[in-house]
């Protein structure tokens, strides 16, 4: 099997355009780095004998695919943001996934509209805390505003796609008002300005400049593995469950969808479903600690580190629809300023 991993897209591309379609083949177009996704392309090879063609694309995915139009090669689209997937869905370059398998496995609300994507692992974005100096162990997502906090809190650039969705998922529950009045809050309680990675605010409660952050489920895992300083940053942090009130916990997702103009469509269909298998499921999650969508895998590694969570039942397209009016409300508030 050959995987593109950094090879030149342009290349690739030109290539899968200039050869026939195989009746034994599948082009995936991605911007999850190939190396999380080489032992599940290799399994599936082995275990169906179609050959994977990966393209990694870092940027522009659904550009890409529209320009490329009716003689697109693309077959398969896997990205690991919802802003991404549904931007595909409204660039017209998808098509509706007509499955059992995906209608036994994944919920409706972590499907898009028209079933034109579906879910294949979830990450939460969670509250830490320092291990020394908070003592409870769980949390809402609206507490983050309390007073309390002031001078203790750290979080990435409120314009980073993490914190875009989060906040794009609070103003699908609450309203606008009451969103920029929690953003007005959240910049109130700033230890420092917005910024750097979620691996960075670990080390920053570690430092004592900040007591308590917003961190994505994998930076922990891959925390707690590390070789280096990290594992440090990681010892010093307390994840709390972590809730909206009288809700779930907000997620964000790896996702795939079928390109409108798929060569080999059934194929296709078969990549999606396989990667929603336990077996896929289980190597994928447990590559990057995402959690599994699929419910029969119980000991992935995210649930062995962080125990199991219950995803926000708004519908991700909802959250991805209101993005662009979150991202305004974080400028007009100047979170990142």
């Amino acid at each position: 099997m050959i995987h593109a991993t950094r090879l030149s897209t342009v290349a690739l591309a030109c290539c899968l355009l200039a050869a026939p379609a195989l009746a034994q083949s599948v082009n995936l177009y991605t911007t999850r780095e190939p190396a999380l996704l080489n032992s599940v392309l290799d399994a599936f090879t082995k275990e169906t004998g179609v050959k994977v063609n990966a393209v990694f694309l870092k940027d522009g995915l659904q550009e890409r695919i529209k320009a490329e139009g009716a003689n697109s090669p693309a077959d398969v689209m896997l990205v690991v943001d919802v802003g991404e997937i549904n931007a595909a869905v409204d660039a017209g370059v998808t098509q509706p996934i007509k499955s059992a398998v995906v209608d036994k496995v994944v919920p409706a609300q972590l499907r898009g509209p028209g079933d034109n994507w579906v879910t294949l692992t979830k990450r939460a974005r969670i509250v830490v805390v320092s291990k020394e100096r908070v003592g409870q162990d769980a949390i809402t997502y609206e507490d983050l505003a309390d007073p309390k906090w002031k001078g203790k809190f750290c979080i990435r650039a409120g314009q980073h796609p993490y914190n875009n969705a989060f906040f794009a998922a609070y103003l699908t529950r609450h309203g606008a008002e009451k969103t920029e009045a929690y953003l007005k809050a959240l910049k109130a309680n700033l230890a420092r300005k917005p910024g750097g990675g979620d691996r960075d605010v670990a080390r920053d409660i570690l430092s004592g400049q900040c007591d308590i952050a917003l961190i994505n489920t994998y930076y922990i895992g891959l925390m707690s593995v590390a070789k280096n300083e990290q594992k440090g940053w990681y010892d010093a942090i307390k994840p709390l469950k972590t809730t909206f009130a009288g809700g779930g916990t907000h997620v964000n997702v790896s996702a795939a969808a079928i390109a409108k103009n798929a060569p080999n469509k059934d194929n296709a269909v078969k990549l999606v479903e396989y990667m929603l298998s336990e077996k896929a499921q289980a190597l994928y999650a447990d590559g990057n600690f995402e959690f599994p969508v699929n419910q029969d895998v119980k000991e992935s590694a995210a649930v062995k580190l962080l125990g199991t969570i219950t995803p926000d039942t708004t519908p991700l397209g909802d959250v991805a629809r209101n993005r662009k009016a979150a991202a305004d409300l974080v400028d007009k508030v100047g979170f990142d300023n």
